[in-house]
């Protein structure tokens, strides 16, 4: 798995346990080893340009993807896509929902790659099963809500 971080906000630490929540993602969809990812990190400004240029939403959101076309159908070395995180909005969510920054951006960090693999929740039962994936793959690395 080859990821590209933009981790200049992120310590080692960070940037150790999401590496672990990407493979994790990667193992749990049977993506194979050769795939690639980018991540970046962004203050409330940028993700709220590329959330108003690419989905017509004028607010900072958490989490953005951008996946690649036909991701399955490519071979080795295929890219699977792009995710964009705030860190802001992840600062904010980790203190209104109780639990750590680190938690809040394993979540977040699962929950892009699950979007890159083609996962949605644009109704109850996508999003139930796209959940249930996020909780087994959190859970098994020991990230609970």
């Amino acid at each position: 798995m080859d990821i590209h971080w933009d981790d200049g906000r992120l310590t080692s630490e960070q940037t150790k346990r999401l590496t672990q929540v990407i493979e994790a993602v990667n193992k749990y969809m049977s993506t194979g080893d050769s795939a690639e990812v980018s991540v970046s990190f962004m203050d409330a400004d940028e993700i709220r340009e590329l959330n108003r240029d690419y989905r017509g939403k004028d607010a900072a959101t958490d989490v953005l993807s951008f996946p690649v076309n036909d991701v399955l159908k490519m071979g080795p070395g295929r890219p699977l896509g792009d995710i964009a995180i705030c860190m802001d909005v992840a600062r904010r969510q980790a203190r209104e929902y109780g639990h750590s920054l680190e938690r809040e951006l394993a979540f977040l960090v699962a929950h892009g790659m699950l979007h890159l693999l083609g996962f949605d929740h644009e109704n109850e039962e996508d999003e139930a099963k796209m959940r249930a994936a996020q909780d087994e793959i959190l859970g098994q690395l020991g990230i609970h809500r």
